[in-house]
């Protein structure tokens, strides 16, 4: 089921990139992400409020909360970088690019997570790996 999920989130990202790069036309990237944050904070809690998420809110430990506003920073930078990209570039170069975060990922949950590097796992990280480098260079 995991998979499902994960091709769900693959197609709203890749029309992420494409609504943005229209929406992004003569306005300020800042402001650009400003906007976009405030959408998918109302949409999150939203759900979360639905769903029933936020009953568990009180089990949340400082560990927890310092990690969840880590990773916030990490997307918010991400988005800023993203949209400035987008604005300059093209979105068949600049979405595949950003994809290198996958193979990123893997490296820093072996670095920092312990998990195991699988032959399969290592074989998709180099291609995305020499695929972006196709792209840049």
């Amino acid at each position: 089921m995991w998979w499902i999920y994960a091709l769900l989130s693959a197609f709203f990202a890749a029309l992420t990139a494409i609504f943005a790069k229209i929406g992004i036309k003569n306005v300020d990237t800042d402001l650009a992400t400003a906007i976009r944050t405030v959408v998918v904070l109302i949409l999150a809690w939203s759900i979360a409020f639905v769903r029933g998420g936020t009953n568990t809110i009180g089990t949340l430990t400082k560990h927890n909360m310092l990690f969840l506003v880590l990773s916030g920073c990490a997307t918010g930078l991400s988005w800023i970088f993203y949209f400035k990209a987008l604005q300059i570039g093209k979105v068949s170069q600049v979405a595949p690019i950003d994809k290198l975060s996958v193979a990123l990922a893997i490296v820093f949950s072996i670095v920092f997570l312990g998990e195991t590097l699988t032959f399969k796992t290592g074989i998709g990280a180099a291609c995305i790996i020499a695929g972006t480098l196709i792209i840049i260079l």
